[in-house]
């Protein structure tokens, strides 16, 4: 034997004689409570639980701002949260608490605000329970829809953990004098309302359906196994509509509500809602909504999305969901469908969709879809006055896209800022409608994103896609880390001759500047000084590498602080690029702000 074999040998026996040092075990937090009703401005001590990671310390959020903010309440580092003064609209926040020890591992609270406490009675709900009983904890009712059919405005129903095969079909109403009506699972339980073998009336319907509904919440129950088998029939874990205000879901967890209805991509046929809003009415709409905090998952959704706002629905709020597992769009915001009465109120508008995870959400292989990646993460398709921030989208088809299906409308005044979204199977941003005889873009902003190593199946779509009939849209302030085909900008149409102004970006390629590919106007251009020269495009933006705090598992897209995003953006003002980060932080840092969706 070699004198090398032998230290090798050597080597690898000592190694072997070693000590194993213990896997770090994953980080996993919890928040208690994780649902309550405060009267403001009163105060309410939150406890925080942190396993693995030897650290557990965390840092607290209100509504995705770290220690809070006059407008939504404030929270200190030992977790004791402040209501605010004044009411915002809707009435709920969310308490987050972020680990120190790995900040992709936190938990969200959900906190329903109140100007005076509930004046009515509290019910139950449980299995061993009687339709003929009174209701008390002691004689408690056999079903939620009883419970529904008796009770009135600021009355709370807590139902007893157990199996309950039922619609529940509430057509009640609070007010803001007496209160909300609360549907609960009974604190520490989890009441679950399971559709095996329920038929789907109307051809529509929800396990849980609220028909012109007011100041009704329900919260923490798990919603599940409502499916069909016709085109005719549309299952749906929990269904607004209608019209009405101040309706709260938060904290349900939603799973396998599908569709197996035979259908092709040509006709698009079977339809399935894991939680849907359809604002029916006119002028009258569904208006300050929350959804917040829920987890919707392993659903088959056929033509339709898994979360979904449409026709006359105003001032809504979409927060610190998690959507995953998937097989069409994510979260919709979507307008001119024809839900409304009333075309001029057929359209989602006035709201925020913030602080939302998704991810594992594909088309290919949906029976709909056939061999299309096609699903968004999020998408906005036919909306307006809409805030899309500090979302974490990856492993989907299409991170964002905003656009319109429907000729002669667009989606126009959205903001898409603070989002993080990566490996993506097709393009991470996308603008404009699917084809030329569809609606498009109008009037979008699109600051402050981190895109990295989208289309994963290279579909090339790129980092971000402009297709037909986009106009005096903006794109700055965006990190773009190529994907394997190395294309930042896909503008394949000349449909209009303004889809967007760029500057102020980071592009980077491992692979260097000239091996980048831009299209523009349909025409392609290799290298980034040669795009730039040719379009006049991203006149301040600039190729280096981003220096992200670590590419490895877990990924960080932060940006370390010799990172040439640092300070470098285009100070835009806060009505476009947002009050906080991706992370919570503010969003300028004296006087400077950073490229990308971090600023610490």
């Amino acid at each position: 034997m070699s004198v090398m074999r032998q230290v090798v040998a050597a080597l690898t026996l000592l190694a072997a004689s070693l000590p194993v040092p213990p896997a770090q075990a994953a980080v996993s937090v919890t928040v208690s409570p994780a649902y309550t009703q405060l009267v403001a401005p009163a105060t309410l001590q939150f406890s925080v639980q942190v396993t693995g990671g030897g650290n557990s310390d965390v840092i607290w959020e209100v509504d995705n701002a770290v220690g809070g903010s006059k407008a939504y309440g404030t929270i200190t580092p030992s977790g004791l949260y402040t209501a605010p003064q004044k009411l915002p609209s809707p009435a709920l926040v969310t308490v987050t608490a972020v680990a120190k020890a790995d900040p992709s591992a936190s938990a969200t609270a959900t906190v329903t605000l109140l100007a005076q406490p509930p004046q009515g009675s509290t019910y139950y709900v449980a299995p061993d329970g009687s339709d003929g009983s009174s209701g008390s904890i002691e004689a408690p009712w056999a079903t939620i829809q009883h419970a529904a059919d008796s009770v009135s405005a600021g009355d709370t129903v807590l139902v007893r953990e157990g199996t309950y095969n039922e619609h529940v079909h509430l057509h009640v109403a609070g007010n803001a004098s007496a209160g909300y009506i609360t549907f609960q699972s009974y604190p520490g339980e989890t009441a679950v309302l399971d559709g095996t073998g329920l038929n789907i009336p109307h051809g529509q319907w929800g396990l849980f359906t609220f028909d012109n509904a007011s100041y009704v919440i329900v919260s923490g129950f798990e919603v599940r196994n409502y499916q069909t088998k016709s085109r005719n029939r549309v299952p749906i874990g929990i269904y607004v509509t209608g019209a009405g205000k101040n309706v709260q879901i938060v904290s349900n967890r939603i799973h396998d509500i599908a569709t197996y209805a035979h259908t092709t991509p040509r006709q698009c046929g079977s339809n399935a809602f894991g939680l849907t809003v359809y604002g029916t009415q006119a002028p009258t709409a569904i208006e300050n909504i929350a959804i917040a905090g829920n987890e919707i998952y392993n659903l088959h959704t056929g033509c339709s999305e898994t979360l979904s706002l449409d026709g006359n629905v105003k001032r809504f709020a979409v927060l610190n969901n998690s959507i995953h597992d998937d097989d069409n769009i994510g979260i919709g915001a979507i307008g001119f469908e024809r839900v409304s009465k009333d075309p001029k109120y057929d359209q989602a508008r006035d709201g925020v969709i913030r602080g939302n995870t998704v991810y594992n959400i594909t088309s290919y292989g949906n029976p709909d879809y056939g061999k299309q990646y096609a699903a968004d993460g999020i998408y906005v398709d036919g909306g307006t006055n809409i805030v899309i921030e500090q979302n974490l989208i990856h492993h989907v088809d299409l991170g964002i896209e905003l656009a319109s299906e429907h000729e002669g409308h667009t989606s126009s005044f959205i903001a898409a800022r603070n989002n993080i979204v990566y490996e993506g199977q097709s393009a991470g941003i996308s603008i404009g409608g699917y084809a030329a005889r569809r609606g498009g873009t109008d009037h979008c902003i699109i600051v402050n994103n981190t895109l990295y190593a989208n289309d994963t199946e290279k579909t090339g779509s790129g980092e971000f896609q402009i297709q037909f009939n986009a106009a005096n849209n903006v794109f700055e302030n965006n990190i773009l880390y190529a994907g394997p085909q190395n294309l930042f900008v896909n503008d394949f149409t000349d449909s209009t001759n303004n889809p967007a102004m760029l500057d102020y970006n980071l592009y980077f390629s491992p692979e260097g500047a000239d091996a980048g590919m831009w299209v523009w106007q349909k025409q392609r251009y290799h290298g980034f000084d040669v795009y730039r020269q040719s379009t006049g495009q991203d006149e301040h933006s600039l190729f280096a590498d981003p220096q992200f705090v670590s590419l490895d598992d877990p990924l960080d897209l932060d940006v370390v602080s010799s990172s040439p995003a640092r300070g470098t953006g285009a100070m835009l003002g806060k009505a476009m690029t947002g009050k906080y980060d991706f992370a919570g932080y503010s969003r300028t840092n004296h006087g400077e702000i950073n490229i990308g969706a971090y600023q610490r």
